[in-house]
C-alpha cells in the first residue's frame, strides 16, 4: 500500500457532493410510486394468481398452522413462476439460512428442455424441495466431507419474494435446510420447532384459565444497528476488509464524549442512502419504521415494525443485505461487526420479543398489572426461564464479535438478568409476600411552561444497562449482537419459556383447578392455586431480577453472591449447549436433538477459532508490511536530521529529534518482540494468547499513530473514517 492511499482517500470523500434532493409537493410521492410489497408473493397476490380453493388450502398452512397439503404444489409452482416472470424474474433460488452467519442461494433457470426445446417451467417437486451440496456447509459433523446431499424445504410460512439486480431479477423461496438424515442445518428449522412448541405450551396454558383455542403469535422487533464509512477509507484499511473491525487505530480527539451524535441532525449523504434503504425494504415488504444517528459518531440505527417471528428474522437478514447493497451504490461501506471501533460503542440487535393469543399480547400489563392473572403468570414463567437457563440465554449471543461489546460500558454486561421496574418490581414484591393488592401510577408530568401540554407519564423508567428488560408490553433483550441472525436468541427464548409454561400448566392441572371458573372471575381453587405457584416462582428465582445499574462494578459482586452465571468469553458461555440438563430440555421439546446441539456448539466454537486466527494473521501483516515500514521512515528521517544538527553544530531541537528517534525505536523494537509473540500464539491457535498478544500490539501501533508524521502514516485514522464522509 502507497503512503499516500490515506490522503488519497481524504482528497476523494472531500470532492463528494453530498446534496439532498428537494421535497416533492406531495412528500409520499416517491412512495406511491413503490407499491408496498410489490416484489412479494403476498396473501393479496396469491388470491389473483391462485384458485379459490388452491389459495384456501395454502393460508390454511400459513395462518392456521395446518399441515401443508402437497397436491397444490404444482399450481402455487405455475402461479408462482407466472407471477415472477410478470415481475421480470428468469432465474429462482431456494433461499436458505445455513450455520454461516449468512443466507444462502443457487439460481436456476425457469427452464426446462422437452423434446429438444427449451420451455420456460417451474415445477411443485422445484418449489418443494431443493438439493444443495449439504457437505459445503458447516455441520459440526452431522455431514462428513464426502457426504454431500442435503434438501431444502419450502417454508409457505415466509412468503417468496423477488431480488432484483442490475440485469435482472430472481424469485426467492424461504426455506429451511436440512442434512440427508434429516438433520437441521440452518437457523430457521430450529426457530420453527420452537415457535411450534411455544404454541402449545401456550395453548396448555391458557386452557388451565378456561380460554377458548386461539392462534399464538410470538412477535419480535429487531433494532439494527449499524456504522457507515466512506468506502475509500475501508479499502485502505485491510483489517476491516479481513475481519469487519478496526485491529488499530489511536483514538481522535473528539469522539462521542459530547453525546451530540446520537438523535443528533442527519446529513445529507447519509439522509440520501437511508431513504434508498427504505424504498427498497417497501418493495419487499420490510416497513423501516424508525430511522437515527446513533450514540457512536458514523454509527445509526433502523427498526422496523413488529412482526411474527419467522418472517421478521428472515426479514433482518434481508435488511442487512438491503443495508450494505444500498451503501456501495452510495460509494459507503455498512459495517455490522459488533465491535468496529475501539473506545466508542459498538453495535447491537435489541430483540423485542412478545407473545399474543388471538388478539391479547400475554405480556401487556393492562392498567392494573396486580390484577391481571395472565399477565402476571407469563411473567413468573418469562422471570423462571430466563434465571433458569440464563447460561443459554448467554450463550446465544456469543461470539467473538460480541464477547468485544458485551460489559463495555455501552453493552449490556454478560451477566444475564432482568430488569422490570418500579411499578412490576413493586407488584412482584407483593406478590412473593401474599396477593397483591396495588399498581404504583405515575400519573401526569408538568413541564412548568403553560403553552406545553401535560404529559402522561409511564409508571416505570427504561433501564438502558440490562441485558433483558421489560419495556411496557415486551421484552427486550439487549445483547444480541448486530450481525448475527435473530434465529438463535429467540430459539433459546421460545423453548426456556415453553418449558416453564408447560410446568406452570402441569402443576395446575395435577392441582385440579383447570379452566373451573366463575363469572368474571376464576373459583377461588384456581386463584388460590395458582397464586402459590407464582410465589414459588419468584421465590426460587427472585435472584435474577436487578434494577441498578449493570455497568457498575459492583454488581459483578452483587451477581456473583446472587450466584448468576458470568461467562465472559465466547468458549466459556457455549459450554452451556453440552449441559446435560440443557440437552434433555432442547431433546423434550423437540427443538434440537442432542447430535443437532452437539453440532451447534462445534460449529460456533470452531467459527470462534477461526475468526481470531484471521484477526491474528491480519494484525501481523498490517504490522509487518504497513505500519512497520512507515515507522521505520519516521526514524531514518529523524536519523538524519540529528546527524545533519551534529555535523553543523546545532544544539536547538536536537534533543526533541533525539528524544523523537529513540521512541520510535523503542516502538519498533516493541513490534519486533510483540510480533514474535503473535505469531507463536498463532502457530499454537491458542486464542487467548492470541488475544493478549493483539492487545499488546495494539498499544505499540497505537502509540506510534501519535507520533509518526500525519504524511507518512497510512492508515486512515478514527478521525476521518469516523467524521469525514
Amino acid at each position: 500500500m502507497s503512503v499516500c492511499a490515506r490522503l488519497a482517500a481524504m482528497e476523494k470523500v472531500a470532492d463528494l457532493k453530498a446534496t439532498a434532493p428537494s421535497a416533492p409537493v406531495e412528500i409520499n410521492d416517491d412512495m406511491r410510486d413503490i407499491g408496498y410489497a410489490e416484489d412479494v408473493f403476498t396473501k393479496e397476490t396469491m388470491q389473483k394468481y391462485l384458485s379459490k380453493e388452491t389459495c384456501k388450502k395454502l393460508l390454511a398452512t400459513i395462518d392456521g398452522g395446518q399441515p401443508l397439503d402437497p397436491s397444490i404444489a404444482g399450481e402455487v409452482a405455475h402461479a408462482m413462476r407466472h407471477w415472477a416472470m410478470d415481475r421480470g424474474a428468469t432465474h429462482y433460488t431456494h433461499w436458505f439460512l445455513p450455520l454461516t452467519g449468512s443466507t444462502a442461494e443457487k439460481h436456476d433457470a425457469f427452464l426446462e428442455i422437452i423434446d429438444g426445446k427449451p420451455v420456460q417451467a417451474f415445477s411443485g417437486k422445484n418449489l418443494i424441495v431443493g438439493e444443495p451440496d449439504a457437505s459445503s456447509f458447516p455441520s459440526g459433523g452431522i455431514r462428513s466431507t464426502f457426504e454431500a446431499r442435503g434438501y431444502t424445504a419450502w417454508d409457505p410460512t415466509s412468503p417468496a419474494f423477488i431480488k432484483r439486480h442490475g440485469n435482472g431479477a430472481t424469485l426467492c423461496i424461504p426455506t429451511a435446510f436440512c442434512a440427508y438424515t434429516g438433520e437441521a442445518l440452518d437457523q430457521k428449522t430450529p426457530l420453527l420447532r420452537s415457535m411450534q412448541y411455544l404454541s402449545a405450551a401456550t395453548k396448555r396454558l391458557m386452557k388451565c384459565f378456561g380460554k377458548a383455542e386461539e392462534k399464538v403469535t410470538i412477535t419480535l422487533g429487531p433494532e439494527q444497528e449499524y456504522f457507515l464509512i466512506d468506502k475509500s477509507y475501508y479499502l485502505a484499511r485491510p483489517d476491516l476488509v479481513m475481519t469487519g473491525r478496526t485491529l488499530f487505530g489511536a483514538p481522535s480527539a473528539k469522539h462521542q464524549q459530547l453525546e451530540d451524535h446520537y438523535f443528533g441532525s442527519i446529513r445529507n449523504r447519509i439522509l440520501n442512502f437511508m431513504s434508498e434503504v427504505e424504498k427498497e425494504l417497501w418493495k419487499l415488504g420490510i416497513p423501516a419504521k424508525t430511522r437515527h444517528n446513533e450514540v457512536a459518531p458514523a454509527q445509526f440505527e433502523l427498526a422496523p415494525m413488529f412482526e411474527e417471528l419467522n418472517l421478521s428474522c428472515d426479514h433482518n437478514m434481508l435488511i442487512m443485505e438491503v443495508l450494505r447493497q444500498v451503501a456501495d451504490r452510495n460509494g459507503f461501506v455498512c459495517l455490522l461487526h459488533e465491535k468496529p471501533f475501539a473506545g466508542i460503542n459498538g453495535s447491537g440487535k435489541h430483540n423485542n420479543w412478545s407473545v399474543a393469543y388471538g388478539k391479547t399480547n400475554l405480556l401487556n400489563p393492562g392498567n392494573d398489572p396486580h390484577q391481571n392473572a395472565i399477565f402476571l403468570t407469563t411473567l413468573c414463567a418469562v422471570i423462571e426461564a430466563v434465571d433458569k437457563h440464563a447460561d443459554l440465554v448467554r450463550a446465544s449471543v456469543a461470539t467473538a464479535g460480541n464477547d468485544h461489546r458485551l460489559g463495555a460500558n455501552e453493552a449490556p454486561p454478560a451477566v444475564i438478568s432482568i430488569y422490570l421496574g418500579d411499578q412490576l418490581a413493586d407488584v412482584v414484591a407483593q406478590l412473593e409476600n401474599g396477593e397483591p393488592k396495588h399498581s404504583k401510577h405515575a400519573g401526569q408530568m408538568r413541564i412548568g411552561v403553560d403553552t406545553l401540554p401535560v404529559l402522561p407519564k409511564d409508571a416505570t423508567d427504561r433501564n438502558r444497562t440490562s441485558p433483558f428488560a421489560f419495556t411496557g408490553n415486551k421484552f427486550e433483550f439487549r445483547a444480541p449482537g448486530s450481525s448475527a441472525s435473530c434465529s438463535g436468541p429467540n430459539v433459546v427464548l421460545n423453548t426456556i419459556v415453553g418449558e416453564a409454561m408447560n410446568r406452570i400448566a402441569g402443576e395446575l392441572e395435577k392441582a385440579g383447578v383447570c379452566g373451573k371458573v366463575e363469572p368474571g372471575k376464576h373459583s377461588p381453587e384456581f386463584h388460590s392455586a395458582l397464586q402459590k405457584i407464582l410465589q414459588d416462582i419468584i421465590k426460587a428465582h427472585k435472584r435474577i431480577l436487578f434494577n441498578g445499574d449493570g455497568y457498575k462494578s459492583d454488581w459483578l459482586t452483587e451477581a456473583a453472591k446472587r450466584g448468576l452465571p458470568n461467562a465472559a468469553t465466547t468458549p466459556e458461555a457455549l459450554k452451556a449447549f453440552s449441559l446435560k440438563e440443557n440437552v434433555e430440555m432442547f431433546e423434550k421439546a423437540g427443538v434440537f436433538s442432542a447430535r443437532e446441539l452437539a453440532s451447534r456448539e462445534e460449529i460456533a466454537s470452531e467459527e470462534y477459532v477461526q475468526k481470531i486466527l484471521i484477526e491474528g494473521n491480519c494484525a501481523l501483516d498490517i504490522v509487518r508490511t504497513i505500519v512497520a515500514p512507515a515507522a521505520k521512515a519516521e526514524y531514518l528521517d529523524s536519523l538524519k536530521a540529528c546527524e545533519k544538527a551534529d555535523k553543523c553544530a546545532i544544539a536547538a531541537g536536537t534533543s526533541a529529534l533525539r528524544d523523537s528517534v529513540i521512541r520510535l525505536g523503542v516502538g519498533l523494537d516493541a513490534l519486533k518482540t510483540q510480533g514474535a509473540d503473535l505469531e507463536e500464539a498463532i502457530s499454537k491457535k491458542d486464542t487467548h494468547a492470541i488475544l493478549t498478544a493483539m492487545v499488546a500490539l495494539r498499544t505499540t501501533v497505537d502509540n506510534l499513530e501519535k507520533i509518526v508524521s500525519d504524511d507518512k502514516w497510512p492508515l486512515p485514522k478514527y478521525r476521518e473514517m469516523l467524521f469525514l464522509y
